[in-house]
């Protein structure tokens, strides 16, 4: 497969907890923080989208991250750390019913999330990391691989590959923009069926395709204010779930505050994108 044909459908739906992601179905919704600041303020935010989740009926997973392994600068805050994160998770998944997911960065991490998550995430820088993909595969839980910036579309097929070399066939792939010169992300939309065309869901990441990596010297910048266009622009291309980093304050938050949205304006987002999905599966549009 290559980037010189037009490609449509191709995904198999996956099982995530309760819901089913795929062309077809319900749009899923990965949301959360960035980073868990704290155990009572991912709780706080967790239960104001479980709250959405009822509002709107809704499959939505809980994301926050126990270390961010990747920051501009190594004096920036990374998180809690692996125990006290995924303590955090466990109690957002208890107290909510969510289902609830983070990023794994190292192989020897894997184990002890996938007690925790029902899907593993595996950010976008590292995306081609063979044992880290492999580890993560033989947990048997759903792998969430975030395309690399630096990555085609089509080369998500190889990654799909080596997951499927240690039995685990139950992936989503997230598109989350590509490296354009310097300090720019941009969207291809095709990236959605080509994706598809790998056979796996294809989620859009709205919140980090804003991004400025480095922009701000220290930290990456962004322009929030982009992400209900790109939301919605992914869902009338086709994309079988959403990922939106919110926050209450994001302009005080410790990382990627510019590229969250708001958590007061995630509804209006979220009303938006389901008439959308609507109005697309009621023409017959294939998705």
């Amino acid at each position: 497969m290559t980037g010189t044909s037009v490609a449509t459908g191709g995904a198999e739906p996956v099982q995530v907890a309760r819901y089913t992601v795929g062309p077809g179905s319900p749009l899923l919704w990965i949301c959360g923080p960035c980073v868990i600041e704290s155990r009572d303020h991912v709780l706080g935010v967790a239960q104001r989208l479980r709250q959405l989740a009822d509002q709107f009926d809704l499959p939505l997973v809980f994301k926050a991250s126990f270390d961010k392994a990747n920051r501009t600068s190594g004096r920036s805050f990374r998180g809690v750390g692996l125990e006290a994160g995924l303590r955090a998770l466990e109690a957002v998944r208890d107290a909510t019913g969510l289902p609830v997911t983070t990023d794994v960065h190292e192989p020897r991490q894997a184990a002890a999330v996938a007690e925790v998550c029902e899907v593993l995430q595996i950010p976008a820088f590292l995306a081609r990391q063979t044992d880290l993909l492999e580890a993560c595969g033989r947990t048997g839980r759903v792998v969430n691989v975030k395309k690399g910036q630096f990555m085609a579309p089509w080369d998500m097929a190889a990654v799909m590959g080596k997951l499927a070399d240690v039995g685990n066939r139950r992936v989503l792939l997230t598109e989350r923009g590509t490296t354009f010169g310097y300090g720019w992300l941009v969207n291809d939309m095709r990236s959605i069926a080509w994706m598809h065309q790998c056979g796996a869901p294809v989620i859009f990441d709205a919140t980090h395709s804003v991004q400025r990596p480095g922009a701000l010297g220290d930290r990456s910048g962004g322009d929030r204010t982009f992400v209900p266009l790109l939301a919605r622009a992914a869902v009338a291309a086709g994309c079988d779930g959403l990922f939106l980093e919110t926050h209450p304050d994001p302009d005080h938050a410790p990382s990627d505050g510019p590229n969250m949205l708001p958590l007061d304006q995630l509804p209006e987002v979220i009303r938006v994108c389901l008439r959308l999905r609507d109005v697309i599966l009621s023409a017959g549009v294939a998705v």
